[in-house]
């Protein structure tokens, strides 16, 4: 059963409770993320996250660590372009501990001098070590292109320039504009009742003020372009991608189908064309990258870079082939039914539970039932999708991502577009 309160500082709370299971998870949503810094401050979101378990008021980083290993559980975070995330997965019986610490690091935290400057120097190492990793770096760098000059398309992680400028000063200030109730989801799902956990972060999380929401502003508007960035690799890492629909769209169920036929599993067009007939890549893959007001279809691929010319070719031309033609009756089956498997053995996770609770919320601001999303998979037509890909597939949103030995590559003989009729 799922049930919802809002706590009086604006906080709203969400559970499932799963008798059968173990394991609970909780997890703290912060509606903020890198989306909502400036230039100035990019990567301060996440500088934030990793500080707030460097230690509090009670608890030493050790102390912590220590007190969740103690139990068996896990204790972590992690930020992202529109939202940031503290969670604990424990057994069912140490879930007020869970709390105790979640509140604990968000609202005590001492933001000790030197433990900040350590960890700027962690972030900078983590900053390196994604620009000695191409097949990580390229979809930052697609998005950054993507989304020009908004703050959708800057790294999460910020960059060295901005990262180095961080004072303890800034980032406090930032948590306490940033970290209020309005902003704040607290998702859990489990082997838990609800208004014991209710009780419990009611008096948990009571210091926190309500504050201000902040909103998102603009959405971006989409760049279509080539870019190519010379660095000495044994493969090409190619990111080829066009507009995708944001979160909440009503045509998102489509969405998914496109991109499951397209490159979204081994049995896929693409993977089935490029790696298994011909062999021209090891991993080839699609993926959708969606927001609140914006989204992105790309898909990526690893090549040598005499190949390069050909696996562009082919990725466009199943694009090409996915607007003129429509699928058959029996692909369309197979990726709801790949869609509707995917989605029931996900929820035998309270993770994966939790983290459905909370984008719900944050993204449609209700629950949707798992009978309602399977309904809405099953009733795309074959029809529905080639339209889709025909608004979709644009010449003018056509952005092509590149980084590898390049110097001799010319692409002048290649059509690079769409190309649908």
């Amino acid at each position: 059963m799922i049930r919802k309160a809002t706590l009086d500082n604006g906080i709203r709370v969400i559970t499932e409770s799963i008798p059968a299971t173990h394991s609970v998870t909780i997890g703290v949503w912060v509606e903020n993320g890198s989306r909502h810094e400036d230039a100035s401050q990019g990567g301060i979101s996440h500088f934030a996250e990793h500080m707030l378990f460097k230690g509090t008021a009670q608890r030493s980083a050790l102390d912590i660590a220590k007190e969740i290993d103690s139990i068996g559980g896990i204790l972590n975070a992690f930020t992202a372009r529109e939202f940031s995330c503290y969670y604990a997965k424990v057994l069912g019986d140490s879930l007020p501990l869970a709390i105790d610490l979640l509140a604990d690091i968000l609202l005590n935290s001492a933001f000790d001098p030197d433990e900040l400057e350590k960890e700027r120097r962690v972030i900078l190492q983590e900053i390196h070590m994604v620009e000695d990793a191409p097949d990580e770096q390229i979809h930052d760098l697609f998005c950054q292109h993507f989304w020009r000059d908004h703050s959708l398309g800057r790294p999460v992680l910020g960059t060295p320039e901005t990262v180095a400028g961080f004072s303890r000063e800034a980032v406090l200030s930032f948590l306490e504009a940033r970290y209020c109730g309005r902003n704040i989801v607290i998702a859990a799902a489990g082997n838990l009742e609800h208004g014991p956990v209710v009780d419990q972060l009611t008096q948990a999380f009571s210091g926190v003020s309500a504050g201000e929401g902040i909103t998102s502003g603009s959405p971006p508007l989409p760049c279509g372009a080539v870019h190519r960035r010379e660095k000495d690799l044994e493969q090409v890492h190619l990111c080829l991608g066009t507009v995708g629909l944001p979160q909440n769209h009503p045509r998102r169920f489509q969405a998914h189908l496109l991109n499951t036929v397209l490159g979204g599993s081994m049995s896929s067009r693409l993977f089935q064309s490029i790696r298994e007939e011909r062999g021209l890549a090891y991993s080839i893959f699609s993926y959708l990258n969606t927001h609140s007001d914006a989204g992105a279809l790309a898909v990526y691929a690893g090549v040598s870079p005499e190949d390069l010319g050909e696996v562009i070719t082919l990725i466009l031309g199943e694009l090409r082939r996915l607007g003129e033609e429509n699928i058959s009756p029996e692909e369309l089956r197979s990726a709801q039914e790949q869609l509707k498997g995917n989605l029931l053995i996900s929820l035998e996770s309270t993770d994966n539970r939790m983290n459905r609770l909370a984008k719900n919320e944050i993204y449609l601001q209700r629950n949707i039932p798992i009978d309602e999303i399977i309904a809405e998979v099953q009733k795309v037509s074959v029809d529905e999708l080639q339209d889709l890909a025909r608004t979709l597939f644009r010449d003018e949103y056509l952005t092509i991502e590149m980084i590898g030995r390049l110097g001799k590559l010319d692409l002048s003989s290649l059509d690079l577009s769409f190309g649908i009729r």
